[in-house]
């Protein structure tokens, strides 16, 4: 009886210890150039040891709920993730033309702009539970193609992933050390064909390892379940939540950093 009664503390304390592991969040404020930047972080804290790091890069309406799930599901897959805020003082657009001025602006301004995603990337690089020198990004429409330029600019990052993104010319690639994995829809009406064949074409010029995922029939933002609810306030109808498109983009995303961690040492 002594024994089954040890047996079953035994098991109720290591379902505890489990059940306390789980993935943390943490709203941190950071600052660049003295403006505060707003991010959120999130790991498992039942993962020992360093792992990779990934920046969260939010779409034009600024650092929301989207960009912070998408962190946490990072932490879910054992990354350390942070979602960034690259418009300042977490800045969040509820209009389109609004949204629009708040992206022009970061483009526009590209110097601060980088300095913003470097920063970033400092802050996710000194935390206690990521690995420095194993680093990637993940975009989302805006936040795809900042992504993508910081990398065409020789970014220190080992792969960056954009999702239903633009697809940047410029800068010139240079030094290119990330890895490139893109997902747009076919029917993204925000992406014209011969923009795909020239940014390709670049990729392949550049000798970069770049992968480009063309899904069939799918629009902009599938990956954001308020798509639909923009799509119908705002009457933009190439904005569609596609829930098959979503996890199919996920599913490739996770093996892409796999695959680049794996030969950077994981």
């Amino acid at each position: 009886m002594k024994t089954f009664l040890q047996l079953v503390f035994l098991s109720i304390l290591s379902f505890a210890t489990v059940a306390q592991a789980e993935v943390q969040t943490q709203e941190i404020d950071y600052t660049q150039n003295g403006t505060t930047l707003k991010g959120y972080i999130a790991y498992d804290d039942a993962i020992k040891g360093k792992r990779p790091g990934i920046l969260v890069v939010h779409e034009w309406w600024g650092h929301n709920k989207h960009a912070r799930n998408r962190a946490r599901m990072l932490a879910g897959i054992g990354y350390t993730a942070l979602a960034v805020d690259m418009y300042g003082n977490g800045k969040t657009a509820d209009h389109p033309k609004k949204a629009g001025e708040f992206m022009n602006a970061a483009f526009k301004d590209w110097k601060t702009s980088k300095a913003r995603f470097n920063k970033a990337k400092e802050v996710l690089q000194a935390h206690k539970t990521v690995d420095s020198k194993r680093i990637g990004a993940i975009g989302f429409c805006f936040g795809g193609a900042v992504s993508i330029r910081m990398a065409r600019g020789g970014a220190d990052l080992d792969g960056i992933v954009a999702f239903h993104s633009a697809l940047p010319l410029e800068p010139a690639i240079t030094n290119m050390k990330a890895s490139v994995l893109v997902i747009n829809g076919s029917e993204d009406s925000f992406l014209k064909p011969e923009s795909v064949g020239s940014f390709s074409s670049q990729m392949v010029a550049g000798n970069v390892d770049f992968t480009y995922l063309n899904l069939s029939g799918i629009k902009h933002s599938f990956t954001n379940k308020q798509a639909d609810e923009f799509n119908k306030r705002f009457n933009i109808p190439n904005l569609q939540y596609n829930k098959q498109a979503d996890e199919r983009s996920w599913s490739a995303m996770r093996q892409f950093f796999q695959r680049i961690f794996n030969q950077t040492g994981n």
